[in-house]
């Protein structure tokens, strides 16, 4: 399945909760403001919307991980474009 993931970085207070729980999609930049990587690679540099195909078992451990987030910085969203996480 592809799923959209978007970090807004506005709401990212960089507590890496999600870089723990999930570090092949997400990682710190200079900033401390986290951006996606795809199955721990950077194509085009850091980003904060990318497109990503997964497992099931990866989908849960990503859900896991936006679910940490302190401030909900985190959105995924499903091949439909339907929003998943946060629970609209």
């Amino acid at each position: 399945m592809k799923l959209t993931i978007k970090v807004d970085p506005d709401l990212c207070i960089g507590a890496a909760s999600c870089v723990t729980i999930d570090p092949a999609t997400f990682l710190l930049n200079e900033e401390n403001k986290v951006y996606v990587l795809d199955h721990g690679e950077a194509p085009g540099g850091q980003v904060y919307e990318r497109v990503i195909e997964m497992t099931e078992d990866e989908k849960e451990t990503l859900i896991l991980s936006a679910q940490s987030c302190p401030t909900l910085a985190i959105f995924i969203y499903d091949e439909a474009g339907e929003q998943i996480y946060p629970d609209m």
